[in-house]
């Protein structure tokens, strides 16, 4: 792109990651405390999936409009969207205020991350993608050290709200750099949009998600609600695949999901989400509520992860260039399934340094796949495909992480309620407030709080269980990319 200044678009775009690292990071660590002072434990969940429900939906269409109508005037919608929703966020005086400013965070956050990404692959050669990218990898993770740290001082000092309201100078010089001296060539493209399919999706997600976080605990999983609940959903998800397949210009180009590197890629991506949002949402709950340790030290353990993540992810480019990318990729889900079988180890007692331990194999593993899967998708598709094909991988990885926060939230309530119907004690999940404060704990006779504390780490012991299987999942999957053509024969 002739008159574009590289270094000056690239701070940009470090900032704009920036920001959504410590939008990952900074959020689950305020989690417990924001749960302790607007209550509704029983939403905690919600939390999360209405910022990944509609970045999830968004994604595919924001990386179709970016191929329209150019990076630059879709990057900036989506940021200031999502700067409204931060600035709304920390004004929120009730958790159900807090879920619907997360929906419009969420219909932004679907731009930031992909577009950013995509413009690093227009304006780099194939040859210069793989390092770059492994920088990006490893800045995004160095950024996101500061958040859980800089999450655990604004909780005690100032207050919960700054955890929102630090993206917005961050994100307003981010979108300031890339308006200013992104030069982007002129596209004579007539512009169809693909509304249709953007609305099934939505309906699709939307009900499946529902059904996820709610089954077992509002209604019974196997009741006429439930049945209900399934079928719009498979209804949806079959419309929408038809409409695609019938549509002039798709938001889901799925001819380029025949590419087998792109096919595994995307299912890889997929089980990665699920286990990303189950460490990032769920493990400062069990350090704060279950280990009594402050938010701080909750941070901590979560800053272990973002430390791994981009020490593997600087190395990865270079592995790429070495070893090639199954074995590149095979090695990072070794780490995956490590982490996650040290989490289900977990006990109260191992400490923070065992959580940070088992964190940081997850940030390893991460680092190693997520880099790898991006320059391969890249150098597979021209420029014009190259937002749509970069949002697939994104909306996958996206779209594992709102199945799994919905999945792990209803399997963390159920095992709760049956855990305190077992004991015959008459415990609302509500209950569970009270352990992630200190202040409240000191509240609670010694008896209900050991019980208590056993019944959350029992029942998030569930939650590790089914994210093993994933990570097991995932390094089945990627054997499905043992003799197909990787990037190192791409990029040499």
């Amino acid at each position: 792109m002739e008159g574009t200044k590289k270094p000056l678009v690239l701070a940009s775009v470090m900032l704009a990651m920036f920001v959504s690292a410590v939008e990952a990071t900074i959020v689950s660590t305020a989690m417990p405390s924001i749960a302790a002072e607007l209550g509704g434990f029983s939403k905690y969940s919600w939390v999360f999936s209405a910022y990944l429900l509609m970045s999830t939906v968004t994604v595919l269409l924001y990386g179709k409009l970016s191929d329209i109508f150019g990076r630059k005037r879709i990057f900036a919608v989506g940021m200031l969207l999502f700067l409204l929703g931060s600035l709304l966020c920390g004004l929120a005086n009730s958790i159900d205020e807090l879920i619907f400013y997360r929906f419009i965070q969420g219909m932004g956050a679907g731009a930031v991350m992909p577009i950013a990404t995509t413009i690093v692959g227009d304006i780099y050669s194939r040859e210069e993608r793989a390092k770059i990218q492994g920088y990006l990898s490893s800045v995004w993770g160095i950024s996101a050290v500061t958040g859980p740290a800089i999450g655990g001082i604004l909780v005690v000092t100032i207050g919960w709200e700054y955890v929102f309201w630090i993206n917005l100078p961050l994100g307003i010089i981010s979108l300031l750099g890339v308006l200013l001296f992104l030069k982007e060539p002129v596209n004579t493209k007539k512009p169809v949009i693909d509304y249709k399919g953007a609305a099934l999706l939505t309906a699709a997600l939307s009900t499946m998600l529902y059904l996820l976080v709610e089954g077992g605990v509002s209604f019974d999983w196997f009741s006429t609600k439930s049945l209900i609940l399934l079928t719009a959903s498979i209804l949806f998800f079959v419309l929408f695949i038809w409409a695609e397949r019938k549509a002039f210009d798709p938001m889901m180009p799925f001819e380029i999901w025949r590419n087998k590197t792109i096919f595994y890629a995307n299912l890889v991506s997929l089980t990665n989400g699920v286990i990303l949002i189950a460490i990032s949402s769920y493990l400062p709950t069990y350090v704060t509520g279950v280990m009594e340790q402050p938010a701080a030290i909750a941070g901590f353990t979560l800053t272990a992860m973002s430390v791994g993540w981009p020490l593997a992810a600087f190395f990865s480019g270079r592995l790429l260039l070495k070893i090639g990318y199954f074995k590149t990729s095979i090695a990072g889900g070794a780490f995956l399934l490590i982490g996650s079988l040290l989490f289900v180890l977990m006990q109260p007692g191992f400490g923070p340094l065992w959580a940070a331990m088992s964190s940081f194999s997850i940030g390893l593993g991460m680092g190693l796949t997520s880099t790898v899967f991006i320059v391969a998708i890249q150098a597979a598709v021209s420029y014009e495909q190259r937002g749509s094909a970069t949002a697939s991988n994104m909306f996958m990885r996206n779209l594992g992480s709102t199945i799994g926060v919905a999945l792990l939230g209803s399997i963390l309530n159920s095992s709760l309620l049956r855990y305190f119907a077992d004991s015959g004690q008459n415990y609302s999940l509500s209950a569970i407030n009270d352990l992630l404060s200190a202040d409240a704990r000191a509240g609670i006779q010694v008896e209900s709080l050991r019980f208590l504390q056993q019944a959350l780490a029992e029942s998030l012991q569930h939650v590790y269980l089914v994210t093993a299987f994933f990570a097991l999942l995932s390094f089945i999957l990627i054997f499905g990319l043992r003799g197909k053509k990787g990037v190192k024969s791409r990029v040499k």
